[in-house]
């Protein structure tokens, strides 16, 4: 499967049962699954969700928020949590202004479950890394 690094965005090829051997990027050698959500913007969007073969959730927010903040820790939580089943990215929706109106977010935090470039769903208000994992678990 395809999998984007985190660090230098390179595409790395990555054998289904090596997920759990915690990968490295062939070029820059980051690790490929952090367990920590990825920052987007809108440079960078379209290539992570294009271009990587795991779901991907994605939290919609701006610092701003209140509940934004709140559920922060919890979608951390979440990540490490799902590491190797699901990537996480976060997109704020002050910096990445064309993202947000692309996909419609007029509430926050909104998260996007997507596959393959495709929203496949969303979910709108705070949540409990317990209550993201099964979202996305769900979803996937």
């Amino acid at each position: 499967m395809n999998i984007i690094c985190p660090a230098c965005e390179a595409i790395n090829r990555v054998a289904d049962e090596r997920i759990a051997e915690e990968p490295i990027c062939g070029k820059c050698k980051a690790k490929l699954l952090t367990g920590y959500p990825q920052t987007l913007d809108d440079s960078n969007f379209e290539r992570y969700t294009t271009k990587s073969e795991l779901p991907i959730v994605i939290d919609f927010w701006a610092e701003w928020c209140g509940p934004c903040k709140a559920m922060a820790p919890e979608f951390a939580r979440a990540a490490e949590q799902m590491r190797g089943r699901a990537l996480f990215a976060k997109v704020d929706t002050e910096a990445a202004a064309k993202t947000s109106v692309r996909f419609r977010v007029r509430s926050i935090p909104t998260m996007l479950l997507m596959r393959n470039g495709q929203e496949i769903d969303r979910a709108v208000g705070a949540r409990s890394a317990r209550e993201i994992v099964e979202w996305a678990e769900q979803k996937r």
